[in-house]
């Protein structure tokens, strides 16, 4: 299991350190958005990613180590056609030609150093085949006709919050749009095809229910001890695949299957975890009822978890990005928009609350 818990937040990032007891140190990036951050489990650099608004996005990097972080270079679109392309007939605006936020980093395959990937606001796909130091916008899934039909969820413009590199062959690559669908590659990016076939939309009309490329998944995971096993939180339900994400089955869990993060057991893959809310304007846990929901058995029944949680009422909602399993399968860490941070040791059937009062939790990470 790892001994260090990164937590990014609002007001900065937080490191927890566990030496007999879970310590909370001060933040880096004090008072700073910090949107995403990675430890990379190939040779434990740290990334955080920042969104300061006017000043833009950056992104700094720690190598292990070393004491101090360094800025190094962010995505960087090509220059912006003039004028741009006419949005569709009763479609979302097009999308600006302008990094709005750093939304999702992963690392490339174990014989792939150096390679990073990053998912943004306005849906582009950056690759850094140096550690940060430079990065290319992916133009084949950019220049998709596809793409001009997606358009924003939570905010004005399309992102890229998830995304998946295949353990057993560094060149499939997954990644999911919201609103866009799920999107793979199998030959390191050089071709994408969405796989989205089983999802449903209920906000579209009903004859553009089950078109693949308008899905809004909030997060996907995927097993890594056995990765054709993924799981969906889409914004109307569970979604999980057994072939790859080739096709997908509806999940229905009991308070509600509305939510925005979902984890995965890296060897089980029945075994999932999910944060349940009330869908659309609300977005509040179900009768002001904060929960875990958990499967074991790949959807079949769920266990409804709150021992160490707050009672009701409680308000607190979990991001996407706020749920994360350790390598063992049985640590969990889970942060709230209000500011709690919990961990479980066994699963989740206990939470521990390691701090009430941090800033709104934006990510949280084992490295």
């Amino acid at each position: 299991m790892h001994d260090r818990l990164l937590v990014a937040t609002r007001k900065g990032l937080f490191t927890l350190t566990a030496q007999g007891g879970w310590s909370l140190g001060p933040p880096e990036f004090a008072g700073e958005p910090v949107s995403m951050v990675l430890a990379d489990p190939r040779d434990g650099t740290l990334y955080a990613a920042l969104n300061l608004g006017h000043f833009g996005v950056k992104l700094w990097r720690r190598r292990a180590g070393e004491p101090d972080w360094q800025e190094v270079a962010v995505p960087v679109y090509p220059p912006q056609p003039d004028p741009l392309p006419e949005p569709l007939p009763g479609g979302p605006p097009t999308a600006p030609w302008s990094l709005q936020q750093l939304w999702i980093l992963e690392p490339g395959g174990a014989d792939q150093p150096g390679r990073l990937w990053a998912g943004t606001i306005p849906g582009g796909l950056f690759r850094s085949d140096d550690g940060g130091d430079s990065w290319t916008l992916n133009r084949p899934l950019w220049d998709q006709p596809e793409r001009r039909e997606w358009f924003g969820g939570g905010y004005d413009y399309p992102g890229i919050h998830s995304i998946s590199v295949d353990p057993r062959d560094s060149r499939h690559v997954t990644l999911a749009v919201s609103c866009g669908g799920v999107w793979q590659s199998r030959d390191d990016g050089a071709s994408w095809a969405c796989t989205s076939d089983g999802m449903h939309a209920d906000y579209m009309p009903p004859e553009r229910r089950g078109d693949p490329n308008i899905q809004d998944p909030h997060r996907m995971v995927h097993c890594a001890g056995q990765p054709d096993a993924l799981w969906v939180q889409h914004h109307n339900g569970i979604f999980r695949s057994t072939d790859g994400g080739a096709h997908w089955q509806d999940v229905v869990a009991p308070t509600s299957s509305f939510g925005f993060a979902v984890a995965v057991h890296p060897r089980e893959p029945d075994t999932a975890w999910f944060v349940p809310a009330v869908k659309d304007e609300c977005r509040i846990p179900v009768a002001g009822r904060f929960v875990v929901h958990r499967t074991r058995d790949g959807g079949q029944s769920f266990d409804v978890l709150d021992a160490g949680l707050p009672p009701p009422p409680a308000y607190d909602l979990v991001y996407r990005h706020g749920l994360a399993v350790d390598e063992d399968g049985q640590r969990l860490a889970m942060g709230s928009t209000t500011g709690g941070l919990w961990l479980s040791d066994d699963g989740g059937e206990r939470w521990q609350c390691l701090s009430a009062h941090l800033p709104p939790i934006y990510a949280v990470r084992f490295g």
